[in-house]
């Protein structure tokens, strides 16, 4: 029963993002060029949501769903590997024109084409889990 609450609002935020036109190819193209307010608008708009949803974890000692106590734990310092992955990431996402939420709303919506994205997101994955206790972190 929980596993249709999880694939419901997964639904729900696959038709948002698709009439929000953030899985478009277009409106990814128009942001990396800096032609357009729409993309950051979105990302924007989703990172002051979850700063504020954070701060009233953080001051209401909220729980998680099932009654656990939710911890944030702090990130490393530092700027190499961040700035590493951020640059492959960008890169990724400039090529393909799809960041991962939206490889699978455009898969969704009928693009096959995308399908080949995902694999090769997939095999990247797993590729970093085999290797990632050789790398530097």
């Amino acid at each position: 029963m929980k596993f249709l609450k999880y694939l419901f609002v997964g639904i729900f935020f696959g038709i948002l993002m698709y009439k929000s036109e953030a899985a478009s190819w277009f409106r990814i193209y128009e942001m990396f060029r800096f032609g357009s307010f729409h993309m950051y608008g979105i990302m924007g708009s989703a990172v002051l949501i979850g700063i504020i949803g954070v701060q009233i974890i953080k001051r209401k000692d909220l729980k998680s769903v099932e009654g656990n106590e939710m911890r944030l734990q702090p990130k490393e310092k530092g700027y190499k590997s961040y700035l590493f992955g951020g640059v492959l990431f960008g890169l990724g996402w400039a090529l393909s024109g799809a960041c991962p939420g939206p490889m699978y709303v455009l898969a969704g919506a009928g693009f096959p084409s995308i399908l080949i994205v995902i694999g090769g997101a997939l095999l990247g994955t797993f590729i970093y889990g085999v290797v990632k206790d050789k790398l530097p972190h």
